[in-house]
């Protein structure tokens, strides 16, 4: 499981640990992460290495944790200019806990958009164009990408072995050219009927469906969600974020979305932006069980389709009311 990324290790190697100073005395210096983009959170092919070593276990004794984290998060998750220094466990834990940060600052680049639109005289049909097409430049499309190779993967019909080889080709087969077609209508539609009503609306529902994106990922790190591959990003994260801590940031995250939306509207928007995040992150978390029955656990590709499902079922939530 809806990334330019972070700069990782080179394909093939494992990132040393944390060296004691004797140790990299006797061996050498360590070596330094990749300066070269990598594919976000899918494992479709991309301009960048197509996968990565899982992040090696790191003692979390670095103060400076929360700030890995921070860059882990934004380089991961949307093409902003932020190199990862840190590549273990301890800092996937931070940045997939930051997720829904990431989401804000693109949800809000997404609003911007089609409020720009608004005020030069385009129609509510442009700006939710403009608004639904911000989040897929900030990730490079990987999001999408993810969705529909899941959607080939899944409608393949295929053992799980066969399957996952389905999503790791370059193609894209029916299942996900039929899905992406969808999704993105939906999307559109749901976000130019909210932008008819008012741009506060159409701005609020850009913003909330970015952040229920990203906040299906951090849902998904949870323990006891196995990775189906050994490598790629998908097992970078996978089960790093303890279950108190999904539970802090969603409680953190529902609670900021209802103060904003209370301040926008009155407490039934904010009941309702509350219902709409949920509604998406049940979306997600179904796709999920699904995944992991299917195809034995997550990978980059489901990532990136837990992240278009949540912010489509958000999207369509606050449409529909």
């Amino acid at each position: 499981m809806d990334a330019i990324h972070p700069q990782e290790p080179a394909p093939g190697t494992t990132p040393d640990p944390e060296p004691d100073p004797a140790s990299a005395t006797r061996s050498g210096p360590v070596a330094e992460p990749s300066d070269g983009p990598t594919d976000g959170l899918t494992d479709g092919p991309t301009d960048g290495p197509a996968k990565s070593p899982a992040p090696a276990p790191a003692p979390d004794t670095d103060p400076a944790v929360g700030l890995h984290g921070l860059r882990f998060a934004f380089g991961t998750l949307t093409v902003l200019p932020v190199r990862v220094t840190r590549w273990d466990r301890d800092a996937a834990r931070a940045g997939m806990m930051w997720a829904p940060l990431a989401g804000l600052v693109a949800g809000l680049v997404a609003a911007a958009a089609g409020g720009l639109i608004l005020l030069l005289g385009g129609g509510p049909l442009l700006a939710a164009v403009a608004a639904a097409a911000v989040p897929a430049v900030l990730t490079r499309g990987l999001h999408l990408d993810g969705l529909a190779d899941t959607a080939d993967g899944l409608g393949s019909g295929r053992p799980a072995a066969d399957a996952l080889r389905i999503m790791k080709q370059s193609d894209i087969g029916p299942f996900g050219v039929i899905t992406l077609l969808f999704t993105l209508s939906a999307q559109i539609a749901a976000v130019y009927e909210l932008y008819a009503q008012s741009w506060p609306r159409g701005a609020a529902a850009a913003v909330l469906s970015a952040v229920a994106a990203r906040l299906a990922l951090t849902l998904a790190c949870r323990p006891g969600v196995p990775a189906a591959r050994p490598e790629g990003l998908g097992a970078a994260v996978a089960g790093v974020v303890p279950a108190p801590g999904v539970l802090a940031v969603a409680a953190a995250t529902a609670a900021v979305c209802a103060g904003a939306a209370g301040a926008l509207f009155d407490a039934l928007g904010a009941l309702h932006h509350v219902l709409a995040l949920a509604v998406g992150l049940l979306a997600a978390q179904a796709l999920l069980r699904r995944c992991v029955r299917r195809f034995g656990g997550v990978t980059g590709d489901v990532f990136g389709a837990l992240a278009e499902t949540a912010a489509t079922a958000a999207l369509a939530t606050l449409a529909l009311a």
